[in-house]
């Protein structure tokens, strides 16, 4: 098995085909395919913020649900996304906006389709997955490792969200223990969430969420070879959004 785990995308759409071609995807039947049989694993955050969220579900759903062709676990975006689709009280901000806005531009019978999609999608993840055959545990915002094999809502917050402390920086920012310098664990854990300048390796975690609709990179991390590959975004580049290092 070998697999291409992709960072946060947040609907830029164009940077995802480019990622895709850079890995050597090919595209066939209106999906990518990689000609060696790689797996992509999206790491959650599909929509939001970028330019692209109605386009990037419906490639994920078609590559995922339809075709059986790559595999994705859920993000904090992604969480607020089919909350709002069930009809609950969210409020459309942190870029769920844009992701609406979109939405909302569309006929009724898109609209359907759509929430029919990703709901479909969300519904069908696993919470994070652990693939034996690549030594890896993919979880949106990570995983301790004292947590795998468990799916309880201590389990499910940590994973959408990180380890946070209940306390918000300044900024409105959740304030977040940095989990990954505690980890002993010898499988990789694969992660996004939080905007890092460079792809940030620390014992054996990786976060690939490099920012891309802050203007920076979309990643990938590619197992076995244990290689990034990154392209460059399209989006206006916004210093602020990226932290050097999780609070300890």
């Amino acid at each position: 098995m070998k697999v291409d785990i992709i960072g946060d995308i947040h609907g830029c759409f164009d940077e995802l085909i480019s990622l895709f071609e850079k890995l050597g995807y090919q595209w066939k039947d209106d999906v990518p395919i990689h000609p060696d049989g790689r797996l992509p694993v999206f790491v959650g955050d599909l929509t939001d913020r970028g330019p692209n969220s109605i386009e990037t579900i419906n490639l994920v759903y078609t590559m995922v649900i339809e075709k059986k062709v790559a595999d994705y676990v859920p993000g904090n975006h992604c969480n607020k996304l089919y909350r709002y689709f069930l009809g609950n009280k969210v409020k459309e901000q942190h870029g769920l906006e844009t992701t609406v806005q979109e939405f909302k531009a569309l006929n009724g019978k898109d609209q359907k389709r759509i929430r029919h999609h990703f709901m479909t999608l969300y519904e069908n993840a696993a919470l994070y997955l652990v693939l034996p055959e690549v030594n890896a545990v993919i979880a949106h915002a990570g995983i301790r490792e004292d947590y795998i094999g468990r799916t309880d809502k201590k389990v499910k917050t940590f994973v959408l969200y990180g380890d946070i402390t209940g306390e918000t920086h300044p900024d409105g920012r959740p304030v977040r223990r940095d989990w990954a310098q505690h980890y002993q664990g010898e499988r990789w854990i694969v992660y996004g969430h939080t905007p890092v300048k460079e792809p940030r390796m620390v014992n054996k975690t990786i976060n690939i969420d490099t920012g891309c609709v802050f203007g920076n990179a979309l990643s990938a991390f590619c197992l076995p070879e244990e290689i990034t590959v990154s392209v460059p975004s399209k989006q206006p580049f916004v210093p602020e959004k990226f932290h050097t290092h999780e609070e300890n």
